[in-house]
C-alpha cells in the first residue's frame, strides 16, 4: 500500500491561493496587540493585507486540507494569529519552497512562513524572526529497514529530499565524502514527492525537519519508521524582505502570542513536542 500523503493540490508556484481555516482554532484566541501595531510602518497599515508564501507539502507545518485548496497547519495558524495581533489580514499562498526567498526579494510575497531554517546564507537575502526550534530526522521504509544512524551512514543508499532545503544541502555535502560507496541524492520539488519515492522503493531513506518526519511516520500505518537520531537543531524563522520594515512588529506580536498562550495552543494542536517551543523570538538568530 502506498504512503498516504497529505495534500493533493498542484505543486506549481502560486497554484493555489488560500487562507488557513478560520473556524474554532487555537489561532482564533489571538487579540490585537496595540504595542506591536504601533511598530508597523504606515504603508503596511494602509495596505491591510500581507501575502504569506508557504509550500503546502510539509505536514503538519503547512499542507492542503482535504479539499485540496485550503492551506492548513502550524505556519498558517500562526500567520493568522500574527495577523490578528497586528490588525492585518494574512493571505496564505502556495509556492514552491525553493522559489520563496527569491519571491520575497523580488516583492512577489511579503512574508515566507514555510519551515525555513534561519541560517547565515539565507540572512544575506532576507531577515528572519525566529519562532520554533527543530532538527532533521531520517525516516525509512520499515520493510527494507536500512541501517541509517547518521549522515555518514547514508553512503551506499538513495536519499529523497525536497529541493531548496538544508536536508538537500546536507545530503549533497555527505555524498562528496562517500567515495566508492556512492550516495545517490534524489531531489524532488516538494516533500510529497520525496515521501512517495520512499514509499515506492525508489529511495531508501528520506530526511525532513523532525516535526514533519514524525508526522509522516504516524500517517504511514507502520509502513515507515524513524531511523537514527535527529541532528542539527536550529531555529525556524519567518522570512521577511530586507526592504520591508516589519521585523520588530512581528517580533513584538509573536512575544505577545507566547505570553498569552496562543502560541503554545497552536503547537499543541499540531502535535509538536514541547522542546520545539521557544520562549524569546529574536531577529536573525542564525547559529551558522
Amino acid at each position: 500500500m502506498a504512503l498516504a500523503v497529505t495534500g493533493c493540490g498542484s505543486d506549481d508556484d502560486d497554484s493555489t491561493t488560500t487562507s488557513a481555516s478560520t473556524g474554532t482554532t487555537a489561532a482564533a484566541t489571538a487579540t490585537v496587540n496595540d504595542a506591536a501595531v504601533a511598530l508597523l510602518p504606515a504603508e503596511v497599515k494602509s495596505k491591510g493585507t500581507l501575502t504569506v508564501a508557504a509550500d503546502a507539502s510539509y505536514p503538519p507545518n503547512e499542507f492542503f486540507d482535504k479539499d485540496g485548496k485550503t492551506i492548513i497547519g502550524l505556519d498558517p495558524d500562526l500567520a493568522q494569529a500574527l495577523g490578528t495581533a497586528l490588525g492585518l489580514k494574512m493571505e496564505v499562498k502556495n509556492a514552491g519552497f525553493d522559489g520563496i526567498i527569491a519571491g520575497l526579494a523580488s516583492g512577489k510575497y511579503d512574508l515566507g512562513m514555510s519551515s525555513f531554517t534561519d541560517n547565515k546564507e539565507r540572512e544575506k537575502v532576507v531577515n528572519f524572526v525566529t519562532y520554533l526550534s527543530a532538527g532533521t530526522s531520517f525516516f525509512v521504509n520499515a520493510q527494507k529497514n536500512p541501517a541509517i544512524t547518521d549522515l555518514a551512514s547514508l553512503c551506499g543508499y538513495k536519499v529523497a529530499v525536497e529541493k531548496g532545503t538544508v536536508q538537500l544541502d546536507d545530503a549533497t555535502a555527505q555524498s562528496k565524502k562517500c567515495g566508492s560507496k556512492k550516495l545517490t541524492v534524489l531531489p524532488y520539488p516538494d516533500q510529497n514527492g520525496a515521501n512517495q519515492a520512499l514509499a515506492s522503493g525508489r529511495a531508501d531513506v528520506s530526511m525532513a525537519d523532525s516535526p514533519v518526519a514524525d508526522y509522516q511516520v504516524k500517517l504511514s500505518n507502520g509502513q515507515l519508521k524513524l531511523a537514527g537520531t535527529p541532528y542539527g537543531t536550529a531555529p525556524y524563522g519567518i522570512a521577511i524582505p530586507k526592504n520591508l520594515d516589519i521585523t520588530k512588529a512581528l517580533q513584538a506580536a509573536l512575544k505577545g502570542l507566547i505570553t498569552d498562550g496562543t502560541y503554545q495552543k497552536i503547537l499543541d494542536k499540531w502535535g509538536l513536542e514541547k522542546s520545539a517551543a521557544i520562549a524569546d523570538p529574536v531577529i536573525n538568530g542564525a547559529q551558522d
